[in-house]
């Protein structure tokens, strides 16, 4: 055995103050990467942005390295940052998760928190009864739902800032798995005096007749719309675009238009009619988007059987 001389030793209080500043540090460096910004990081760990500054600046000192580019407000990985993350995120996970997984050996999962992106119309309509049956089952866990588009749940995912997504079916993107779950049928809404209302069967030549009411351009509906009328070869009106379901249900109920929605969204208390059109337009899928390789914790395994359990499983295509 090597024997270090005494006076070469470190003194325990030094290897505890440093052992103690280096988990803050790595921290600091992994919210940063993730984020893009100091200021986000900051914000997410309730620190002041000087503080998550100098904990960077003293890792860059310590590997005499630069971990990061700075691009004015914004900051990027430089290779040697990337590799330090990829070394540094799992060990700060592992930690942050620590009290979570040791309860969950214990026998039960009693503490911790679960993070979800999922969007609007998943949060109003699909996750709620799965919300109350979990927090009444696991009272000391906090659950956080992140309201985003399905492309920024996806972002949230990649850099490790939700356990989970849900929503609507996307493309399943390099190093994520999709696990379908729910499925919800096309229905034509229009006012209850609206001429369409009145018939008995409703083709898509119909309905592209009549103005629209669709959600924003760069959501998944408008362009499962558009696919459908150059289908078949029909022009259509965009008269509106307005942002979530509760917001289209209301105005198509003014009768400034009509709109496609997924029946899911449904509660059967609006004043309007409600017509299947699954001849035209594809169901809408719903499912649970997860990381590979990253695994599930403790939280996220019993929400998950909760949802995988729900008599409202999709097991038809």
């Amino acid at each position: 055995m090597v024997q270090i001389p005494p006076d070469r030793r470190p003194s325990r209080r030094l290897t505890h103050a440093y052992q103690g500043s280096r988990l803050p540090q790595l921290r600091s460096f992994c919210y940063a990467a993730q984020e893009g910004s100091v200021s986000k990081a900051a914000g997410r760990m309730f620190l002041s942005q000087p503080s998550v500054s100098l904990q960077i600046q003293a890792l860059e000192r310590e590997f005499k390295t630069l971990l990061f580019e700075r691009r004015g407000p914004k900051i990027a990985l430089t290779p040697e940052g990337k590799t330090l993350y990829e070394l540094a995120w799992p060990l700060v996970e592992a930690i942050d998760t620590l009290e979570g997984k040791f309860a969950a050996r214990r026998g039960g999962v009693e503490a911790g928190r679960l993070d979800i992106a999922a969007g609007e119309s998943t949060l109003l309509y699909l996750l709620p009864p799965f919300v109350k049956e979990f927090a009444d089952r696991y009272p000391g866990i906090e659950l956080k739902l992140h309201n985003v588009t399905g492309r920024d749940g996806v972002a949230m995912l990649r850099a490790d800032q939700v356990d989970f997504a849900v929503g609507p079916m996307t493309e399943e993107g390099e190093g994520l798995d999709y696990r379908d779950m729910f499925a919800a049928d096309p229905m034509l809404i229009t006012a209850l005096d609206h001429p369409l209302a009145k018939k008995k069967k409703v083709t898509i030549r119909d309905i592209a007749a009549y103005p629209l009411i669709l959600p924003p351009r760069h959501l998944a509906t408008w362009r499962v719309v558009d696919f459908a009328f150059h289908k078949h070869k029909l022009k259509y009106h965009v008269k509106l675009e307005a942002g979530g379901w509760e917001v289209i249900k209301r105005y198509v109920e003014l009768g400034l238009g009509i709109s496609i929605v997924a029946s899911i969204c449904l509660t059967g208390k609006e004043r309007i009619a409600a017509i299947p059109v699954n001849r035209y337009f594809p169901r809408r899928r719903y499912g649970v988007v997860t990381r590979r390789g990253r695994p599930l914790s403790p939280q996220a395994h019993k929400f998950l059987e909760i949802m995988a359990n729900s008599p409202k499983r999709a097991t038809s295509p």
